[in-house]
């Protein structure tokens, strides 16, 4: 399935069923950037963290016929994700799609933000984890 980057606003935007995913540290702090908004938006803080997920792995909450995904990419807040870590938890993410179901995923770049990788590099790992799958994938982004 293709995977596209596309301007738009990911909490509006995407078919209201279109998983979610974004990236977070292990601690669930989630307390900057788009980590904080999906906090707010869909709670579930005791929930992802009786979880018990480590770094590479991959938390997620069910809210209104949707899956919200929470990559797992860093030890704590303040800590900067290593690549293999990332490419990890989008693999995990993949496998976790396919067992539950997910067909249409959308995301913010993740990783590309306060996490500091190349946004080059994160559309070359999301493209190449999903591209045998049945996985539509759309990123989005806002504009500057």
């Amino acid at each position: 399935m293709p995977f596209k980057e596309i301007q738009g606003d990911l909490f509006v935007d995407p078919d209201p069923t279109d998983a979610l995913a974004h990236c977070v540290s292990q601690d669930l702090r989630m307390g900057k950037g788009i980590a904080a908004i999906f906090k707010k938006k869909f709670n579930g803080l005791s929930e992802l963290k009786q979880q018990d997920k480590k770094v590479g792995e991959v938390a997620h909450l069910h809210r209104e016929n949707r899956y919200i995904f929470y990559l797992i990419t860093k030890p704590t807040a303040w800590d900067k994700p290593t690549k293999d870590d990332f490419k990890k938890s989008l693999v995990e993410l993949r496998n976790s799609c396919e067992k539950l179901g997910v067909t249409k995923l959308s995301l913010p770049r993740i990783g590309a933000g306060l996490d500091g990788l190349r946004l080059d590099f994160v559309h070359e790992c999301v493209s190449n984890t999903f591209e045998e799958s049945n996985i539509e994938v759309t990123m989005y982004y806002l504009p500057s």
